[in-house]
């Protein structure tokens, strides 16, 4: 039986993965991970509306791959690497558990040779 905390960490998981399915998404969260940005500079670089960065910016903090604070009438978006980290490891246990499966299938193939 799945546990309510393995439902709310795979909402979490999904959460991530489906910020980080937009390109521009993916944008900001290197640009913020890398210095922080207001949300008017960060709009700057693309072409789209203040509002719509805006929005991409609620589904990364929405995600927590990005964190927004009040500086002054500014927003200041910074990167949150801990995030990046889980989701990295989530995919490096993926990675090991096809790697198995590839090890054990040479291990099979090796058999029959």
């Amino acid at each position: 039986m799945v546990t309510q905390s393995e439902i709310s960490e795979q909402q979490r998981v999904d959460r991530v993965f489906r910020a980080l399915a937009d390109a521009t998404r993916r944008d900001i969260v290197r640009r913020t991970l890398h210095a922080e940005a207001s949300i008017s500079e960060l709009a700057a670089d693309y072409d789209m509306s203040f509002a719509a960065v805006r929005k991409h910016v609620g589904v990364l903090e929405a995600a927590d791959l990005v964190a927004r604070t009040p500086r002054g009438r500014e927003r200041i978006v910074r990167g949150n690497p801990e995030t990046i980290r889980r989701a990295q490891q989530l995919l490096a246990h993926f990675e090991q558990i096809w790697r198995g499966r590839v090890d054990r299938l040479d291990a099979l193939l090796a058999e029959d040779a």
